[in-house]
């Protein structure tokens, strides 16, 4: 951490010349990538993360005596991390998977992405600075370039790799997936692939309209549309919704074009769009002109019965979103049932309509990792709380997080000790507790 704030004023010349992004963005997503890595320090030098728990024995127990039974986490193995495209920092190098495998005692090898070479670079110095200065094994981080179908493939089936951190499409989520079910030892592929982050709105959202709508689209419009948390799909009531729609319309018509982070992300946007621009069903609502790698944003509307009639659920990456209107509560249930997993689910009332909408919040249960009362998907806190994840095909395992202190379990594996003498014992499991961590002892908390 210390070394990437050392290295800022590198990032800021470095970054905006490959992504596009401003000088803002460099600082905000160094500000998080540090923040990240000085959690987790933390969250080692306290200890008790590896949920060390301790049952002491009962010989005299009848009808059999109970043994000495001490358990933990211990790390994995040497860990493959592919860079997302639209995180240079916070998703990369040094980001969430890479401080977290390091975290749980996992070596990790990084695959750069292409889209941000130089990022990598500066980045991957500050780690590898860190690890020789620290006196740690060469072998603790290796940074690799290339392609990553070429590379990414032999580094996925490599025998002394023991899981998978990715972010990205489900398309190259799934090859990963399928690539490491594949192999003699198959290994865990820790991937957040797609979400439309749905919002539901009732009629007292539109109490301020004009407000919302500004809100919305801000959340739209962030990062060019390029977050795996952007509001893609809004399913609203008709009643009192007019307001809205036409603030929102306005900003959409109105805004500036937005440079997105290369050619191949611009492409498949623009071709979302044309995809919904020529829908028989599906209305243009707004829509602000691409220029030749700068996107504008697009608004569209689509009827409840349509969208269920149909798919209409796949994301468009970038700052477009779907607009689909219900007239009931029970519509609300039937959009939830037609997705798949979700990164997030929002919902904006007041408190007077939640007793009706109890239905609708136990289906975003089971289909979101983080839910929001009157508030927007973007703009994710990293803090021991947080939960980026959720069911597939948001996440290829949605009882994980790839973001949090939380993210540390998805690297271990769990170990017991039976009738072990206390000599032999990990640190954490011995009897004196020399560590001082937070242990279940007994079944009590000490």
């Amino acid at each position: 951490a210390e070394n990437i704030e050392e290295k800022m004023e590198h990032l800021i010349a470095r970054m905006p010349l490959e992504t596009g992004l401003p000088e803002m963005r460099v600082r905000g997503e160094a500000a998080r990538t540090i923040g990240q890595l000085r959690m987790f320090a933390d969250l080692v030098e306290e200890g008790s993360w590896v949920d060390a728990r301790i049952e002491h024995s009962e010989l005299k127990r009848e009808p059999l005596p109970k043994p000495d039974m001490r358990s933990m986490l211990l790390p994995l193995g040497p860990v493959v991390v592919f860079c997302a495209s639209n995180f240079p920092l916070a998703y990369s190098v040094a980001g969430g998977d890479v401080a977290s495998a390091l975290a749980s005692g996992c070596p990790v090898i990084v695959k750069a992405h292409s889209s941000h070479p130089g990022v990598a670079e500066i980045v991957g110095t500050a780690v590898r600075e860190a690890v020789v200065s620290c006196g740690l094994p060469e072998g603790v981080f290796s940074l690799l370039y290339g392609s990553g179908k070429d590379i990414g493939q032999i580094l996925v089936k490599h025998p002394e790799v023991k899981a998978v951190g990715f972010t990205g499409s489900q398309k190259g989520g799934r090859n990963l997936m399928d690539l490491a079910a594949a192999r003699p030892e198959p290994i865990p592929v820790y991937a957040e692939m797609s979400a439309v982050n749905p919002l539901f709105l009732l009629p007292s959202a539109f109490e301020n309209g004009v407000n919302l709508a500004e809100q919305f689209y801000a959340s739209l419009t962030m990062g060019a549309g390029q977050f795996c948390t952007n509001p893609g799909l809004v399913f609203l009531f008709r009643e009192g919704s007019d307001k809205f729609i036409q603030r929102l319309s306005e900003l959409v018509n109105g805004g500036e074009t937005m440079t997105m982070l290369n050619q191949g992300i611009f492409d498949a946007y623009q071709a979302g769009e044309e995809d919904l621009i020529h829908h028989k069903k599906v209305k243009v609502l707004a829509n602000n002109k691409n220029g030749d790698i700068a996107c504008g944003a697009s608004l569209f509307g689509i009827d409840i019965e349509a969208f269920l009639a149909e798919n209409f659920t796949e994301e468009v990456f970038g700052p477009s979103s779907l607009l689909v209107f219900c007239s009931s509560v029970d519509d609300f249930i039937g959009g939830l049932e037609k997705l798949g997993g979700q990164l997030t689910a929002s919902i904006h009332l007041n408190g007077n309509e939640l007793e009706d909408c109890q239905k609708v919040l136990q289906m975003m249960e089971r289909k979101a990792g983080r839910l929001i009362y009157n508030g927007f998907p973007t703009g994710l806190e990293v803090c021991h709380a947080t939960v980026h994840g959720g069911p597939y095909p948001a996440t290829s395992d949605g009882r994980t997080t790839s973001v949090g202190s939380l993210a540390i379990h998805r690297f271990t594996r769990l170990i017991a000790y039976q009738d072990f003498p206390d000599i032999a014992l990990p640190a954490e499991l011995q009897e004196s507790n020399p560590l001082a961590i937070r242990r279940l002892v007994d079944g009590k908390i000490i």
